[in-house]
């Protein structure tokens, strides 16, 4: 990134850890903007070798020691009986100073639930900017089930002056809590195509299908559905390999999964890698599996970061009629779509995929095509800069 820019207003971040391994996807959108100069806010500073942002642009937030912050949780969970956690009043104050010694023209919070932490600000009358919440997927499900934070949760709807949604499906899904349809606008995730490339494939020789898939090993993924489908595809094709990129609590499970399988020799797990080393995974695939599934907590997908980065190189999706996957991947199209879950349907569909390989390069054309139609990087920046632009006007005339 380029220097701070004086002539541009600012655009303050808050990201309560800038930034988790997986959160690339808030990298890019922030160090994407143009019209607006970024500050991140955060109480937390992890990975600066994968996120470089420049230090004097970047604010840290005090934070509560140990003792004090294991105290607060006592108070919150044994005796208030809350699961909300909300800024102290210093912390507050703290956040209001940094806000007004940079001069923010918008406040934007990233996370339904950190917006719920923030409360105490929302509530300022007088606070120094407006407020914008963008909401990627669990945050509209996880912890929804309970009316105290859900009724927290129809007060940021209330009190934040514009909501972004990564999904038509998520706005839909905020709608049903409370939220107002003109404070929604939907801006997706962007990936910029500059790296992820289309890749010129062939039908690979005999049946050595590779399929890949890429995420955070937990229960929304629907690893298990892929494993079952692939395990059922190799019994006709067995030379096919299954590579799964990610790390994550369910990985011993899977593994003793492949093992009950007995698909050892033809899976591999390549835990978390860098986006080089993705590239070149998805450069030997022949296709992407993605069967998301809603977890048992209400997780569920906006849509799938990693999915769109394949789709950009030309792999076909195999995937569930979840969340916003359906927004990205057309069925019989840009990819093959079946209901959540069901494993038999997949390994069908992933048969259907590799007997027609016109069929399977022309639906890796238009996986690239709605990727550039719909989720290339420069494109929804735009629109989330206008939401910003119409936000501050918005205040200023209040």
């Amino acid at each position: 990134m380029s220097g701070p820019d004086p002539a541009k207003p600012v655009a303050a971040c808050y990201c309560p850890t800038y930034l988790a391994a997986e959160m690339l996807h808030v990298h890019r959108q922030i160090t994407g903007l143009r019209e607006f100069e970024p500050v991140v806010l955060t109480r937390k500073r992890l990975h600066e070798g994968r996120f470089p942002f420049p230090p004097e642009r970047l604010e840290l937030l005090p934070r509560p020691n140990a003792v004090r912050r294991e105290l607060r949780r006592f108070w919150r969970r044994r005796v208030a009986k809350s699961r909300a956690q909300t800024l102290s009043g210093a912390e507050t104050r703290a956040l209001l100073v940094r806000l007004e010694r940079r001069k923010a023209a918008v406040l934007h919070i990233y996370f339904g639930n950190s917006a719920v932490s923030l409360l105490p600000l929302l509530r300022i009358a007088g606070r120094p900017c407006p407020i914008v919440v963008s909401f990627h997927g669990a945050d509209a499900g996880v912890g929804l089930d309970d009316g105290e934070y859900r009724a927290l949760m129809a007060e940021v709807f209330d009190r934040a002056d514009a909501i972004l949604a990564r999904s038509r499906a998520l706005a839909n899904d905020l709608q049903s809590l409370g939220c107002p349809r003109e404070k929604i606008t939907i801006q997706r995730a962007g990936i910029p195509l500059e790296n992820w490339p289309p890749v010129d494939r062939d039908p690979p020789p005999g049946d050595a299908w590779r399929f890949v898939q890429t995420g955070r090993l937990i229960e929304k993924k629907g690893h298990e559905t892929t494993l079952r489908a692939f395990a059922r595809f190799r019994e006709r094709f067995h030379a096919a390999n299954l590579v799964i990129l990610g790390d994550g609590p369910l990985e011993p499970d899977l593994r003793g999964l492949v093992n009950d399988l007995d698909i050892r020799a033809a899976v591999t797990f390549g835990g978390f890698v860098e986006e080089t080393r993705m590239r070149l995974e998805y450069d030997w695939a022949h296709a992407f599996l993605h069967p998301s599934r809603t977890g048992a907590d209400g997780n569920r997908e906006g849509v799938p970061n990693a999915m769109l980065e394949a789709m950009a190189t030309g792999l076909p999706v195999l995937a569930t009629r979840h969340g916003g996957i359906p927004e990205a991947v057309e069925d019989s199209v840009s990819g093959l779509l079946v209901e959540e879950d069901d494993w038999e349907a997949l390994a069908e569909r992933m048969l259907d995929l590799t007997a027609d390989p016109d069929a399977w390069r022309a639906m890796g054309n238009a996986a690239r095509a709605a990727v550039e139609a719909k989720f290339e990087r420069d494109g929804q920046v735009r629109v989330l800069e206008g939401v910003y632009r119409r936000a501050v006007e918005g205040f200023r005339a209040s």
